[in-house]
């Protein structure tokens, strides 16, 4: 079989509908003032509650440099803060001030509005099939 075009490569087609997805988020967020990355530790902090930095960068799909400078953006912004690990003080883990919990209040109907727009587009099916079918290439 021919190797397919560029454009219909699946590496390719991921990457469109990453940006594409992004881009619409990216609008969505913009009228607060954050960016998909902060939204990201923002969410995850949320979920989570304080995260070392190592595992906050994998789940913000940064690189741990890239996490540091996000977070001392967002602690000059004050929405985060860093912490001391309790059981190892080398380590650092970051936690949601007060106002990064009201940000994260604010921003819950954003993260809603963009998956319904999401499925509005793919259809529910579509959706559930490429949620299944991503999930399943991280495992």
């Amino acid at each position: 079989m021919a190797d397919p075009k560029f454009t219909e490569q699946l590496g390719y087609l991921i990457a469109r509908a990453n940006r594409l997805i992004e881009e619409d988020l990216s609008k969505r967020l913009q009228s607060n003032g954050i960016a998909i990355e902060q939204y990201r530790v923002l969410k995850s902090l949320e979920e989570e509650g304080p995260l070392p930095m190592g595992r906050l960068a994998e789940r913000v799909l940064v690189e741990p440099a890239t996490l540091t400078k996000i977070i001392d953006r967002m602690v000059r912004d004050n929405l985060v803060f860093r912490v001391p690990d309790e059981k190892d003080r080398r380590k650092v883990r970051v936690a949601l001030s007060a106002s990064g919990v009201a940000i994260c209040r604010q921003l819950e109907g954003i993260g809603d509005d963009h998956e319904k727009h999401i499925a509005e587009t793919l259809g529910e099916g579509e959706l559930k099939d490429v949620r299944r079918i991503l999930f399943g290439l991280g495992t």
